[in-house]
């Protein structure tokens, strides 16, 4: 019989719908540096988080150079030229690790490639995040089983079918699946927060969320009473500060705000909670966020499914005729200039064919290229 994880321990500790996990997802808002870095654990230290999160950043392990110009908060921005100014050696992460877990936080960092994983895996963290991009990323999927430490699964952009692939790779690992809309910011009425407990009943796994909307209360105040066990918000100092993603990111006021709102929330009755806000809200909004419970994507999310997840890209020219090896091709994530390959999958599967037709850097290998 499947089980039903109503809960998700990681770092010696066990997290429920009545106490959550609230994440300060910091990204790459440090800007490469230490100082910053340590400024933002003090903030979400002070502001009630429990854990913060980062990101491993290599560019070349999510983008082709001729990815161009991608849609962020802040306007149109060259992302792999940004993610290259962003790198920062593992010794950053090591400090970063070591003074969050002397303020008592537990630290969580999110891998994009096997390299960024190896490295990561090498400070002995208690537990990986795995974005909604690199849910069909199998190789990085794989070389983290392999660790055998928690994960945190987001499932943003994805079908039922997407997040059981997935499962099935780290069948036999601690899972907790994240719900979230990926969009920046995200919409509160898209989020279908009844889809956790319908995660929880198909896949018997504990289930969270991670909110890219901006209020700070709604949309984790309800979903922990649908049974989140975990939280994640971004966390900035400042919305001015010019982080990728700080201008969708709370600072240290209103993540307080959503930590005494995600508290208060664990310690209700869950109908109770509903209808409180209910009256407080309306209750069109909050049956709106609240949602039927089927799995789909979003509004805001459809026109990015196969295009935000990874697939199988030419990393140079290559030529028609030429033999396909392992070293000209790579799984990156599409975005929306380059047009989509084969999934990550299939990778074994088309080294040593020969190209039928020429390949452009950057573009996604077909079916009809072989």
């Amino acid at each position: 019989m499947m089980r039903m994880e109503k809960t998700f321990s990681a770092g010696g500790k066990t997290y429920g719908a009545g106490n959550p996990l609230i994440i300060a997802e910091l990204g790459t808002s440090h800007g490469a540096d230490a100082g910053k870095a340590r400024e933002l654990i003090d903030a979400a230290a002070e502001a009630g988080a429990g854990c913060v999160k980062f990101q491993m950043v290599y560019a070349d392990e999510i983008l082709h150079p001729n990815t161009g110009l991608v849609e962020l908060p802040g306007g149109s921005t060259r992302l792999y030229d940004a993610f290259k100014r962003l790198e920062a050696a593992s010794r950053f992460f090591a400090d970063a690790k070591d003074y969050a877990e002397k303020r008592g936080l537990l630290f969580l960092c999110t891998p994009f490639g096997e390299r960024s994983a190896a490295e990561l895996a090498a400070l002995d963290p208690a537990l990986f995040k795995i974005a909604s991009p690199e849910l069909n990323y199998t190789a990085l999927l794989e070389r983290i089983a392999g660790y055998n430490k928690p994960v945190l699964l987001s499932s943003g952009v994805s079908r039922l079918g997407d997040i059981e692939e997935a499962l099935e790779i780290l069948r036999g690992i601690p899972v907790c699946l994240l719900h979230c809309v990926t969009a920046y910011p995200a919409p509160e009425t898209e989020y279908n927060l009844r889809v956790l407990k319908s995660l929880r009943a198909v896949f018997g796994l504990s289930a969270g969320v991670s909110d890219h909307s901006l209020d700070p209360e709604l949309v984790p105040s309800l979903a922990v009473a649908m049974g989140a066990v975990a939280v994640e918000k971004h966390f900035c100092l400042s919305r001015k500060d010019g982080g990728l993603d700080d201008l969708i990111a709370l600072p240290p006021s209103d993540f307080r705000r959503m930590v005494l709102a995600v508290r208060r929330a664990a310690g209700m009755e869950s109908g109770a909670l509903v209808a409180e806000l209910a009256r407080e809200r309306g209750a069109d909004l909050v049956e709106a966020v609240l949602g039927d419970g089927a799995k789909r994507l979003a509004p805001s999310e459809r026109a990015s499914y196969g295009r935000t997840g990874r697939s199988l890209h030419a990393l140079r020219d290559i030529m028609q005729g030429e033999f396909i090896r392992a070293d000209m091709f790579g799984a990156l994530r599409t975005e929306k200039n380059l047009r989509p390959g084969l999934p990550p999958s299939w990778a074994g599967r088309i080294t040593g064919r020969v190209a039928r037709q020429p390949i452009p850097a950057g573009e996604g290998i077909r079916f009809e290229d072989l």
